[in-house]
């Protein structure tokens, strides 16, 4: 779908990152045309590393950034160019961050030319691919190697699986700097206006369809561009209750991923659900985002599957005293596998270091600066989400309670946090569109649309000219 949504951009970014990072390219990469540049790599500056200037920035010098400017804007990086440049430790360094919507297009030739930025947030619909790239940037490790301006070890800082989204052949090449939470989003102040019991499982789901109909609500509601939010919701749901045993054949393209008991349970309470009407008709002819009104302002429906992107896209058309709030996906019952509060959560907007910029150690040490608490705390303030920082969200979320409510879950899993990168990695999400509008609609059973699932899995599985990858 076509929006400048930070949500959307972060969405679309996923898709296109990690088709990049496995597809062979056609023509000749960047890489093979990239001429030397001014940066020596490796973290080196020209300055002496110590404690305070641990990748050895060199005095007076510049720090080039290019930002891509969607939901989050670049004040946040200014806002940590503006602590380091500020850093005397540093000795006159300064730094210029310029903001880009099309990351991709201004930015290629630079990595042609020899002369990348020395930190990009690759990020948008028109990010540059990975395959391009990846063996022209340095990797980050010794990033979260370092200490952080407060003096603590950066990788001692941060919630649990942040590197994976950046890591490619095992290498950790993108810092992704937002988290983001997959939940079920509700408004609190409505439950306790009608005596609705937040659900703890698929299980409790009939009984609050029921309930809410009573009031003249609905459980559930979509539309057409975000008819996979339910896929989401499915499948997040089934490996919170079975753990790998359901997220491998998914993610390894196994011919009968679909079938999973697990998979298959859930799937049958939301068809039944859809048959008893507690599912607003009418999603596949209506736009995502007034359909998310429909929930949010309106408050036609109680759950909306959804990231923690949903306050901040909804912002405009939320109801006064809503108290947007979160819970995790759903096990199917009470005997889940994995541990408690296990949960999908993943980290967003990737920057990067190009080796051969001018000052690599320069990118590098406004990474460490926005990694800071004082940086981490600003961005979560003034935009209303968590970074990969832990502890920068005050209990009381900055007035936000949906915000509250993402750090009460990112506390509670802790290390126990997964992603579902198949869906994405294949693009097989517009195939799957118009499966779930279907579905959604009642117009499908269950066995249905298992086997268009499934077959979906087993087109890509058979295709030749798609370059496959084994998850773990």
């Amino acid at each position: 779908m076509e929006t400048k949504d930070a949500s959307i951009s972060r969405r679309s970014l996923l898709r296109g990152a990690a088709l990049a990072a496995v597809m062979v390219p056609l023509g000749v990469s960047l890489a093979s045309c990239a001429a030397p540049g001014g940066g020596s790599g490796g973290g080196t500056g020209g300055g002496t590393k110590s404690a305070d200037n641990p990748f050895g920035v060199a005095a007076n010098s510049k720090v080039d950034a290019v930002i891509f400017d969607g939901g989050y804007g670049v004040d946040y990086v200014e806002n940590s160019g503006k602590i380091m440049s500020a850093n005397k430790k540093l000795d006159g360094v300064s730094v210029k961050v310029s903001s880009s919507t099309k990351i991709a297009q201004e930015l290629q030739p630079r990595f042609v030319g020899g002369n990348p930025p020395d930190l990009i947030d690759n990020s948008g619909a028109n990010s540059i691919g990975w395959n391009t790239i990846l063996d022209q940037l340095e990797t980050l490790d010794e990033v979260l190697d370092s200490n952080n301006l407060e003096g603590t070890k950066i990788s001692d800082t941060l919630y649990g699986g942040v590197k994976d989204p950046g890591t490619f052949d095992g290498k950790f090449k993108a810092l992704n700097y937002v988290m983001t939470v997959y939940g079920l989003w509700y408004s609190s102040s409505l439950f306790e206006a009608n005596g609705f019991t937040v659900p703890k499982s698929w299980e409790d789901l009939p009984a609050l369809g029921e309930a809410a109909k009573a009031k003249g609500k609905f459980l559930f509601l979509w539309g057409k561009e975000a008819a996979t939010y339910y896929q989401t919701l499915v499948i997040d749901s089934a490996v919170i209750q079975s753990g790998d045993d359901v997220r491998l054949p998914l993610e390894n393209l196994d011919p009968k991923a679909w079938s999973h008991p697990t998979l298959q349970s859930i799937l049958k309470i939301l068809y039944d659900l859809i048959q008893a009407g507690y599912m607003k008709p009418g999603g596949a002819g209506t736009q995502f985002t007034q359909a998310q009104s429909q929930w949010s302002l309106d408050q036609a429906a109680l759950l909306y599957p959804s990231g923690s992107w949903i306050e901040n896209e909804m912002k405009k058309q939320t109801a006064p005293d809503f108290k947007m709030m979160g819970i995790p996906e759903l096990p199917l019952d009470g005997k889940q596998t994995t541990p408690a509060g296990f949960m999908r959560a993943e980290a967003g907007e990737p920057f990067i270091v190009p080796t051969k910029a001018k000052n690599p150690a320069g990118g590098k040490e406004l990474l460490r600066t926005m990694l800071s608490k004082e940086s981490a705390t600003w961005f979560a303030k003034n935009k209303l989400a968590p970074t990969i920082v832990k502890g920068t969200v005050p209990a009381d979320g900055f007035g936000s309670t949906a915000l509250q409510s993402q750090s009460k879950m990112l506390d509670a899993a802790g290390d126990n946090v997964f992603t579902i990168k198949s869906t994405n990695l294949y693009g097989m999400n517009s195939d799957q569109l118009p499966i779930w509008n279907t579905f959604l609609a009642g117009g499908m059973t269950v066995d249905e649309i298992t086997k268009q699932l499934q077959a979906l899995v087993d087109k890509v599985k058979n295709d030749s000219s798609v370059t496959k990858i084994e998850i773990k």
